[in-house]
């Protein structure tokens, strides 16, 4: 097994096909077939189902594919960080949705302009996917929100930096009248994310302190904010987000909405990670931080 076999094998897995992987890493298709099946009989294993159509991993692949990613970005990190001249290679970054969105285009860009050798890998995901993701360094650093006190984080396990706060915002239906409590919402049901997601966790506590008379609260889970958006406009569910988000929304201020709370988001590697290239995207995300009266600052460590 060696790196060259591993970028190969990984390639396959994404692109499930032998002929777009070769594509992708400029070999001949023959020379990616045999690099597959050189790395099945070192293993022991099939690592793929072949059929007419495409490459789909198997169960022991799949195994395989977490460690051979790991194994990959471990390599990365080790070459950028034991030759720091300058930031060079790929920057695997997670984000939630929401910050997707809102707050990095802009610093991405400027980004871009300072480091053009630097190749960001963007994926989103709720803040707990994020951390499993950065722990089995699948990705260098994320963009999360986690409340003070979470059981499944010890304050050590991450290096966290704020970066930006978000104001959530009760949504309810157009026409539906102001509120003072959660109990007075007329949807029965919460328009969010999967579990994992902060801002999903903030809402349910939020709806059960202020509803002590609420019926149990039903989630109606959704894959993103337009969704909640018009699930909440159809008036079969209220929905919790960040004010930023609801600025992109055309005619939002048709709905009823109510302030909340402040939320900080923190841009969070393992400890110890320092290649050149997270420094500066760190450094750059500081410039553009909205986080201006400290004093004011909602913490979320």
């Amino acid at each position: 097994m060696d790196l060259a076999s591993l970028a190969v094998f990984r390639a396959v897995s994404r692109e499930q096909s032998v002929t777009r992987a070769a594509e992708l890493l400029g070999r001949v298709p023959s020379n990616v077939t045999t690099r597959i099946q050189q790395l099945e009989a070192e293993v022991g294993v099939p690592l793929f189902q072949r059929d007419k159509k495409r490459m789909e991993l198997t169960t022991e692949g799949a195994a395989y594919l977490d460690y051979a990613e790991r194994i990959l970005n471990l390599a990365e990190e080790a070459q950028q960080t034991v030759n720091p001249r300058e930031p060079l290679g790929i920057l695997r970054l997670g984000s939630m949705e929401s910050t997707a969105a809102t707050r990095l285009p802009m610093p991405l860009a400027e980004f871009n302009m300072r480091w053009p050798q630097v190749t960001i890998d963007l994926s989103t995901a709720p803040t707990r996917q994020l951390i499993e993701a950065l722990l089995a360094h699948r990705i260098d650093c994320a963009l999360i929100a986690v409340p003070e006190g979470e059981w499944w984080l010890a304050p050590d396990v991450l290096d966290k930096v704020p970066v930006f706060r978000e104001e959530l915002v009760l949504l309810l239906p157009p026409g539906h009248p102001e509120i003072q409590h959660s109990e007075e919402i007329k949807p029965r049901a919460l328009a969010a994310f999967a579990p994992g997601c902060t801002y999903r966790m903030l809402a349910e506590e939020w709806a059960m302190d202020f509803g002590s008379k609420r019926t149990a609260l039903r989630i109606q889970e959704v894959g993103s904010y337009h969704a909640m958006v018009a699930c909440t406009a159809a008036g079969s569910c209220f929905s919790i987000l960040p004010r930023s988000v609801l600025d992109l929304v055309p005619d939002a201020a048709r709905f009823t909405i109510k302030p909340l709370m402040r939320v900080d988001t923190w841009v969070a590697s393992r400890p110890g990670f320092g290649t050149p290239a997270f420094k500066e995207f760190r450094q750059l995300l500081l410039e553009c931080s909205n986080l201006e009266d400290k004093d004011d600052v909602v913490r979320v460590s």
